[in-house]
């Protein structure tokens, strides 16, 4: 019997966004993890708003929603405020029933903005470190280290002469550097290029220290980017993951300079660093180089690589939507937090699909 095409729907709806998502669906085992660390953190959510006053956005609320936009490739807040409206996934990750309004985007802006930096995103990144530990996947001897170029949100009309000079808006012919020239957009992005016959862009370095057992990230760091950047982001980062004495460190060409080696061996760290032997001699000893651990270690740093083609795909780290140092260093922690939780369930095979 045909069934008649009735255009009045139900005003009321007696089934919850629970039961609209289905028991198997990975993002729950993501939310499990999530509900888990923001716990953690409520004594720095605490501290964070005063007693009194008007009510706002729930903290765990605002990081849950942008978690969505990192894992989702939401690429703005305007968007993500649609996607929470109708999107009953959306809503139940972030906490919200059906009948809950959605935050206007300026107003979900503004709180993330007051209560997002990156202490935060740093408490909500070593959790994510933590909660590997705690399920014994991450390595405490071997470790990779890499970095990469992440562009500014600033164009190179902004570059413009430190000294106000303004006289000449025609780039062509002139000579143009951070000595001399900085952004009005974002004055802590700096001019640099990839390679020989790369472009030159606004951008910042991003470093990451790997773990080698299943490629989980341990560390981040981001700073203005130098010639020197990424080998002090790399030191940065051992300091402050307290290897020494026992561990390696694999690392690509562009880490093979006596300075580096150097402090690693002081630091009691086997350098595991790719030799670089074009017309020069390596910093790397012929010993270390021959050993099969110094072989294991340049198989697997490789694997470095995916969190940065994760993160500049799925993550919103390709262009920065972040303006000066503090503000990108909390959204790159943020992101590639994110991206240790998938990582997670990659491994443990209930997040499909998954960085491999």
């Amino acid at each position: 019997m045909r069934t008649a095409d009735v255009q009045q729907l139900g005003m009321f709806s007696y089934v919850s966004v629970e039961a609209r998502v289905p028991a198997d669906h990975p993002i729950r085992k993501l939310r499990v993890l999530v509900d888990g660390i923001l716990a953690e953190m409520d004594s720095v959510f605490e501290a964070r708003y005063a007693k009194t006053g008007r009510p706002s956005i729930p903290p765990e609320r605002l990081l849950r929603a942008s978690l969505l936009q990192v894992v989702y490739s939401v690429r703005s807040e305007r968007q993500l405020m649609e996607q929470l409206d109708y999107n009953l996934l959306f809503r139940w990750f972030v906490g919200l029933n059906i009948d809950d309004p959605v935050w206007d985007h300026s107003t979900f802006s503004f709180n993330r903005d007051r209560l997002f930096d990156e202490e935060v995103a740093q408490h909500f990144f070593d959790h994510t470190v933590l909660v590997a530990q705690i399920k014994h996947l991450v390595s405490s001897e071997h470790f990779s280290v890499d970095g990469t170029l992440l562009e500014a949100w600033a164009s190179h009309k902004s570059f413009r002469p430190k000294d106000g000079d303004d006289s000449d808006d025609d780039f062509h012919g002139q000579q143009r550097s951070n000595d001399t020239h900085e952004s009005t957009t974002d004055p802590d992005a700096r001019l640099m290029k990839k390679g020989k016959g790369k472009e030159a862009k606004l951008s910042y370095q991003a470093s990451t220290l790997m773990e080698n057992r299943n490629g989980l990230l341990v560390a981040v760091d981001v700073r203005r980017a130098t010639g020197r950047s990424e080998r002090d982001g790399a030191l940065s980062m051992v300091d402050e993951m307290l290897l020494g004495e026992g561990c390696t460190l694999g690392a690509d060409k562009g880490y093979d300079t006596r300075d580096f080696v150097q402090a690693l061996q002081e630091r009691g760290i086997a350098p595991h660093v790719a030799r670089n032997l074009s017309g020069r001699n390596s910093a790397v000893s012929d010993r270390i180089a021959a050993s099969k651990g110094y072989a294991i270690s340049q198989r697997v740093r490789k694997r470095i690589e995916q969190p940065y083609g994760w993160g500049k795909t799925i993550g919103g780290l390709r262009k920065l939507m972040r303006i000066g140092l503090t503000s990108v260093r909390a959204w790159v922690v943020w992101s590639f937090a994110a991206y240790n939780l998938i990582r997670i369930g990659g491994i443990e095979a209930w997040w499909h699909p998954s960085p491999t």
